[in-house]
């Protein structure tokens, strides 16, 4: 029993290692000319009708890649030209800069370098439903002026929100990404 626990402390250890120095890698170059280019997941708004709202999460910058993302929400109402992306950053808040940003960059762009993973893909009727409970948490953010990491949750709007669009999405039957889908 004692080996066995060895050995899975050595692989949790190795395991470790490698994705620490991944993330550290990442973040050796100058992480103003890190990638931020659209990851193409996303569907074209032109060739799109249907409605659409997208959950995105991209590893952080730096050392906190080990341990944090960065989320945030893009959506597109039927029959609109373009998505509008929600996210929270705490960068510039001390300046007074918002914390919401809106539109700061393209719905699938990386997050300086790392590819985002999405984790929420709604569409058509199901994706309309839930675009105004965005709109709603987005407009009710309570930390538009401040930003904390720790101990409150600082993510974005919907995501921080418990009566937001993640509890419409959990309790849907919507197109979740294969990879995010809950093994039963």
């Amino acid at each position: 029993m004692a080996a066995r626990v060895s050995c899975l402390t050595l692989l949790a250890c190795l395991l470790a290692t490698i994705t620490g120095c991944s993330a550290i890698e990442r973040a050796r170059g100058n992480w103003s000319e890190l990638s931020r280019e659209p990851s193409g997941q996303a569907p074209d708004p032109s060739t799109t009708p249907e409605a659409v709202v997208q959950v995105y999460a991209a590893r952080t910058v730096g050392w906190r890649g080990l341990l944090a993302v960065h989320t945030w929400i893009a959506l597109k109402p039927g029959d609109a030209a373009a998505y509008t992306r929600y996210e929270v950053i705490g960068w510039g808040v001390d300046r007074g800069m918002q914390a919401i940003r809106v539109n700061r960059t393209g719905p699938d762009n990386y997050w300086f370098g790392s590819r985002p993973d999405l984790l929420v893909d709604l569409r058509g009727e199901e994706a309309q439903l839930v675009i105004e409970k965005i709109q709603a948490a987005v407009a009710a953010y309570p930390y538009r002026d401040s930003y904390r990491t720790w101990p409150r949750n600082s993510a974005s709007p919907a995501t921080a929100r418990r009566h937001g669009p993640t509890s419409c999405a959990r309790a849907s039957s919507s197109r979740t990404a294969p990879r995010s889908r809950p093994r039963t």
